[in-house]
């Protein structure tokens, strides 16, 4: 932005970039929840080793395990969890849907109040240029 022969005006030409820039993220890091959630649910019932769910039962104890009758996932907001007899919830990827959720959400909030500030930007410009049509 300091070279000459930069884009005028180049605060929202910079703005504009950030906000692309924060959309692919923002959808970067919601599809990998997306398509974590989507394997979770896809490898439930396929095949041998299957019932619970891998979600359900990779990484957690066999007390913790024991008495799964089924799971719930859920795209939006990202999570997979799983249901004990009892009623009881925990997650299946404990940690992993938590930071997704946030970090997607906030990075689509950052890009939407960029876009809005190009065009609240660009409406003062235009209130102070002399002459400018109203």
């Amino acid at each position: 932005m300091a070279l000459p022969g930069r884009p005028e005006p180049w605060p929202d030409h910079l703005m504009r970039r950030a906000a692309a820039t924060a959309a692919w993220a923002a959808a970067a890091v919601y599809s990998l929840g997306f398509f974590d959630v989507l394997m979770s649910e896809q490898a439930f019932g396929d095949g041998a080793d299957s019932v619970p769910a891998p979600a359900c039962r990779d990484g957690f104890d066999p007390d913790t395990v024991r008495g799964l009758s089924h799971h719930r996932s859920s795209y939006l907001p990202l999570r997979f969890d799983c249901v004990r007899e009892d009623g009881s919830v925990y997650s299946g990827a404990p940690g992993d849907y938590g930071w997704m959720n946030a970090a997607s959400a906030s990075l689509a909030l950052s890009a939407a109040l960029l876009v809005i500030g190009v065009g609240y930007a660009s409406e003062l410009r235009a209130r102070k240029t002399p002459g400018a049509a109203s």
